[in-house]
């Protein structure tokens, strides 16, 4: 790396002005990520119109920190109300939100916050000592280690949200044929329309999520059939988290920001994957892991520092290969081509300064999450001392909103209030509403990587396994599922 330029890159973000827009943007990123429904694409979205009178340097250091405070934001609500604000923080519900309702709910947030800088942190320097080597490893990603990648993140539903391995399957199965509603990627034809022009583009997660996640909630603990509640506002402050607490989980943290970055660098897998895969091997590889889903720590360390460590290293296919990390990054992208600049490979070599500063503004953000997050600590945790009632109409409002504002669609306004009585039922019967989502997330991911496969390799489903890669990820998929088989029977005889 050269230090004379890193010194031009650092005295450039530190201006007073892209200062300031770096901390805009990760206040506006953290309160949009908050939101159900808003997430960190239509956080950008949202203030890519007032970037069109800023220079180029100004405008992506402001989207991009918008995109590391959403990273953060979305854990909020998931913590707090069981209400994931974005996709990549569905996993932090798991545990976040029973340590919550044990009155940690501070400690859970502040768990949160520095697993969030973490993993950000560590994807910048990623991100400036690895940029050129991992964005060659991205090329040598092809058709079949993606399905295989999509498998292993499936099988990952063994083991979250549920106790029963047969109804989590079902659940991902349930999403994964959610998935397929819509057009045809590969033959443009029609699948379960039923001739409806509303589900010609496929039916949203996003709305599903919301509804599944937060009305299932308000359902749940409205009707009293919520075993967890028992939440105490007396003893909100209890377990306050200190920061040197965090290094008890540090192989934890660690083992979740490779695991993110790893999953980042691929185009189009993005944090939610991350968070998912990095929770499933926290919880195989701890000493404890029927712990988890109870208030585990681990639990938050994993999927917050992985989702964070994706959503940094993202931004290597975006500016290097100018192929998007994530939907958010294509949003990023486009804001780029605005500018007029052509992100790709010559990037490095025709402005680098450009380049780093966007790296030292995600950094800088990252760090300053530590701050803001810990002052918000104090702010987030007094939602939860005003009657549910109150806070129940809060969290549909919220949720009226963010469904519709998904694609200012009333239909799915509809899907979201659907889902929110298939979430509820859910919990009753003891699905996975994790492993719901997790299929319709990867379904397309698994069906067009398939797909694409088989049409190169002229339907040989045994050409999958000519790549070690491949054979690896598909290796670890099915010992995921055999061994807890294998432990079980063991220990019942």
């Amino acid at each position: 790396m050269n230090i004379e330029l890193l010194k031009d890159s650092f005295l450039t973000i530190i201006e007073p002005m892209n200062l300031m827009l770096v901390i805009l943007g990760l206040l506006v990123g953290i309160f949009l990520g908050a939101l159900p429904g808003i997430g960190s694409s239509m956080a950008i979205v949202l203030a890519l119109p007032f970037t069109y009178f800023l220079d180029v340097l100004p405008a992506i250091a402001l989207l991009s920190t918008i995109y590391v405070g959403s990273a953060y934001g979305g854990s909020i609500t998931a913590i707090l109300f069981n209400t994931p604000g974005t996709p990549e923080a569905v996993a932090t519900t798991f545990d976040g939100y029973p340590m919550s309702q044990k009155g940690k709910s501070k400690k859970a947030l502040g768990l949160a916050i520095s697993s969030s800088a973490f993993g950000g942190i560590f994807a910048v320097f990623l991100m400036f000592f690895l940029s050129s080597m991992l964005s060659e490893l991205a090329f040598k990603i092809h058709s079949s280690e993606y399905f295989a990648l999509a498998i292993l993140g499936m099988t990952v539903i063994s083991a979250l949200g549920t106790s029963s391995m047969v109804k989590a399957i079902i659940s991902g199965l349930i999403g994964i044929f959610i998935s397929t509603i819509g057009i045809d990627p590969l033959t443009a034809t029609d699948r379960f329309t039923f001739n409806t022009i509303e589900l010609m583009n496929g039916i949203d997660y996003i709305p599903i999520m919301i509804g599944a996640f937060a009305l299932g909630e308000v359902f749940s603990q409205v009707t009293g059939n919520n075993s967890n509640n028992s939440t105490s506002t007396s003893d909100m402050s209890k377990g306050m988290f200190k920061f040197k607490e965090f290094f008890e989980y540090k192989w934890t943290a660690l083992k979740s920001a490779i695991i993110g970055s790893l999953l980042g660098i691929l185009p189009g897998t993005g944090g939610s994957i991350a968070s998912f895969v990095s929770y499933g091997v926290a919880m195989k590889t701890d000493k404890n892991p029927k712990e988890f889903g109870k208030g585990r720590s681990e639990g938050i360390v994993a999927p917050e520092t992985a989702n964070n460590a994706a959503a940094g290293v993202s931004m290597i296919p975006t500016l290097i290969l100018g192929i998007p990390g994530s939907p958010t990054t294509a949003v990023i992208l486009a804001a780029l081509i605005l500018q007029g600049v052509q992100p790709g490979p010559q990037l490095i070599s025709d402005q680098p300064i450009l380049l780093y500063s966007i790296f030292l503004a995600m950094l800088f953000a990252s760090v300053m999450t530590l701050v803001a997050g810990r002052a918000g600590v104090q702010i987030f945790t007094l939602l939860l001392k005003a009657p549910y009632s109150i806070i129940a109409t809060f969290i549909i409002i919220l949720s009226l909103l963010g469904a519709y504002a998904t694609n200012n669609d009333l239909l799915n306004v509809w899907i979201m209030l659907l889902f929110g009585v298939v979430g509820y039922l859910m919990k009753i019967f003891n699905f996975s509403i994790a492993a719901l989502i997790l299929g319709i997330v990867l379904g397309p991911l698994m069906e067009k990587s398939l797909r694409r496969h088989l049409l190169i390799n002229n339907g040989e489903y045994l050409s999958l396994l000519n790549s070690p890669i491949t054979v690896i990820l598909l290796i670890v998929s099915i010992l995921i599922i055999v061994l807890p088989m294998i432990m079980n029977k063991i220990k019942a005889e």
